[in-house]
This record gives C-alpha cells, structure tokens and sequence, in this order.
C-alpha cells in the first residue's frame, strides 16, 4: 500500500486486532508512538499521508501485539503515578491498582512517623521500580532501598531510578534476606509480590502468561507462598514501630490479614479495597 492516510492505517489496525481478539484500542496507542504524535496532534492529521517508515513500525508492532505480545514492552514504557517507567520482558508491568499501594502507604507513614524525616523503607520485589522509585519522589526524605531476586530486573529499575532521579540502594536477594544479612532494620516494609495460584494460568491471558515473567506472577498453589515466607522475616527486619503493605489478589485479603495477625499480634491491621471494589491492599501498622 502505498500514500496510506493515517485513519486508514488506523482502521486496518483496529480491524486487524478485533479479528485477533485483541483492544482495537491498541492500534491508535501505537500509531502515536510509531509517529512521535500526541493524540491530540494525530487526530488533527488524521487525513495526513503516513510516513512509510512509520508504516511498516507500525504494522510489524499490530501483528506482534496481535500475536499476544503486550502493548507495554512493544513501546517500551507504561505511565505509574504520572511517570513514565521503562519496562521490558523481565519486569512485571505496572499496574494502575500498584499506584493506590504507594498512595496508602504515602498517607500511613505521615500519619504513624509525624514529623520524621530518616523513616528508612524497602520495597521487596521492586521489579521496574514503580514502587520504591514513585515512594522517594513523592517523598523525598525517605531513606528508600529495593530489593529482587532478578538481576535482570534490577537492572531495569536501576536505569528508571537514575532517568527519574530518585536516589535508592538497590539489593539483589530473595525476600528480605539482603536485609538479613546485613542485620538491617527499618521502619517500612512494602511488596507487591507475586500473588497468582498456579492453576489460574489456565484461565488467564496470554498476554500476560506468554510475556510477563512467570517469577513475578505465580505463588505456589492458593498463591500465597510469598506472603507466608514474609512472616518467617519480617519480625527479624522490622523495628519495633513499624508499616508492612502488601499488594495482594482479590480474595485474599483475610488470609494475609490473618498471617499478619498471627505473626504480630499487637499490629492494627487493615484490608484496603481498589477502585473498583476489590480487596486488593493489606496494612499492618505496629506502634511500640
């Protein structure tokens, strides 16, 4: 095809993704990025010709979004928080419901720490750095450190820390355990790990079950292999006036606020619900 028009491109993309099960909705996301247009400057040349170049980018990006691939690592970025973060096929891709985590916890720190300004905080499974790199932005005087078990996925949180300029001691390990073995204490403990039963693979999209690493979704067989393990350490890492805030799937949230009990039973424990109604946070604030 030669002369294309950009609606044109763009009605073969939507076609093209709805015959293959994907959001026609992808097609226009992509076309901007291929054309380094906002949405507000394409739908103006909406019946401007298409650079070829930008053409073939474009359709190859359709087919592969087509194929399952999913949108964020095709354009290499996805917004958190109203930043862009990098992400690609080691990281999980950060999702809208993440950004109510680091509100939560933003509110709880000012609330338990009033007035404190050396409230030290790690983020475990940091992944793209979403979290632990929005938390030190939004809050500059938090002492913030991450962890992951990927050095892949370090790397990519590494690289968003620096382009984003948020100043965070990143440390390789499962869990808490970098911290164990520095004998490291701190005030905040906040993960969003993974938290998906084996068995919803088979129901899931593969968009996600084909493309996002399988590390950073699946949790053994209820899912809540992860949470369970953090009991073992959390009490050796935690001061005594302390925040923990999981992430966790919808259905869970009175079997971790219950391990949560259980393992301090003096803590105030809270299930958060999402936007949409989900049971999808769970604070523990201890207050010595």
């Amino acid at each position: 095809m030669s002369n294309l028009k950009m609606y044109e491109a763009l009605n073969w993309a939507s076609s093209f993704l709805k015959e293959n099960n994907r959001e026609e909705f992808a097609g226009e996301l992509l076309l901007r990025h291929y054309s380094g247009l906002s949405r507000t400057s394409m739908l103006a040349m909406m019946r401007d010709e298409l650079d070829p170049d930008v053409w073939i980018e474009f359709q190859a990006a359709v087919k592969r979004h087509a194929e399952g691939e999913p949108i964020q690592y095709i354009i290499g970025s996805e917004e958190f928080y109203g930043r862009c973060f990098e992400v690609n096929e080691y990281v999980l891709i950060p999702r809208p419901e993440t950004e109510e985590l680091v509100y939560g916890t933003l509110q709880r720190l000012e609330k338990l720490f009033p007035g404190r300004n050396d409230i030290e905080l790690v983020d475990v499974g940091t992944g793209s750095g979403a979290i632990s790199v929005t938390l030190k932005l939004e809050n500059p005087e938090l002492k913030v450190s991450a962890t992951d078990l990927s050095e892949d996925a370090l790397g990519m949180a590494r690289k968003n820390a620096s382009k984003l300029g948020a100043e965070i001691s990143f440390l390789q390990g499962d869990l808490l355990q970098p911290l164990l073995l520095q004998k490291k204490k701190v005030d905040a403990v906040i993960s969003n790990p993974p938290y998906i039963p084996i068995a919803d693979q088979e129901w899931m999209s593969d968009v996600v079950t084909e493309h996002e690493p399988h590390l950073a979704l699946f949790a053994g067989e209820d899912g809540l292999d992860l949470y369970r393990r953090f009991m073992d350490e959390l009490p050796l890492v935690l001061k005594e006036k302390a925040l923990v805030g999981f992430e966790i799937g919808a259905g869970q949230g009175e079997a971790v606020r219950a391990l949560l009990e259980k393992t301090f039973p003096h803590a105030k424990v809270e299930i958060v619900f999402d936007i949409n109604g989900k049971d999808r946070m769970v604070f523990a604030e201890m207050d010595s």
